[in-house]
């Protein structure tokens, strides 16, 4: 009896150690994977380089925020293979002056949705959360325009860091995040809204900084690349 207990709470610790390390590093060869018909690449979503482009907001009853772009880069972020001279020279800086301790949440928003082509594995950026325990999430739409969040993790560490989120895969095609139909018009499958920090209500407080750069997806290009030249397409 004593063995079988013994194996029984190996296995479980086993367990909790694959969760934990795939939600730190989620692989993006397997998630949602049921075919072989992959073809997985990793594609820039928003380098954070043009003035304008986001806005962050913050109920006033809890203080005043700003943004804006800085010149800078995290000096351990590697190009994107054959995407080597784009242009990355700024970062996204996100200054709040709390009024008062408290449950709050800001949010840092893009002009426009940003959308993502094929199907979206994985999401990562880059961040300095200034070692505080606040927690980030990215904030999304899919196919339908449905709006999600998916949480990415927690700003307590110093300088940057590159933060990544896996996204679930739709269990049968008609709830949860959807990213593809046979039954409706071709449209990019995932949409960037933007993100949510909640803050931790004992550290809401003084002024926080907060910046964001370089943010990619890996995305599942197989019906795009494999679509026949001569084939129609079903938006009219």
């Amino acid at each position: 009896m004593k063995k079988v207990l013994t194996a029984v709470f190996a296995l479980s610790i086993t367990a909790m150690l694959f969760a934990q390390e795939s939600l730190a590093s989620p692989d993006a060869t397997v998630i949602g994977n049921d075919s072989a018909k992959q073809a997985l690449r990793e594609v820039s979503v928003d380098r954070f380089e043009i003035e304008g482009s986001w806005g962050a907001t913050i109920s006033p009853d809890y203080g005043v925020i700003s943004s804006r772009l800085f010149d800078g880069s995290p000096a351990a972020k590697d190009p994107i293979k054959g995407d080597e001279d784009a242009v990355d020279s700024k970062v996204l800086g996100v200054k709040v002056e709390f009024f008062h301790r408290g449950v709050n949440s800001f949010y840092i928003r893009s002009a426009r949705p940003i959308p993502i082509e094929g199907v979206t594995k994985t999401i990562s950026l880059w961040a300095a959360g200034r070692n505080m325990n606040h927690e980030l999430y990215v904030l999304v739409q899919d196919y339908y325009g449905n709006n999600f969040e998916l949480y990415v993790g927690n700003l307590g560490f110093s300088g940057w860091k590159k933060m990544q989120v896996a996204v679930p895969p739709t269990p049968d095609g008609e709830h949860g995040i959807i990213q593809q139909s046979a039954y409706d018009g071709v449209r990019p499958g995932l949409r960037i809204v933007g993100f949510r920090v909640d803050c931790n209500p004992m550290l809401a407080r003084g002024t926080y900084y907060l910046y964001l750069d370089d943010m990619r997806a890996v995305t599942d290009l197989y019906d795009i690349e494999n679509r026949d030249e001569d084939d129609m397409r079903d938006d009219w």
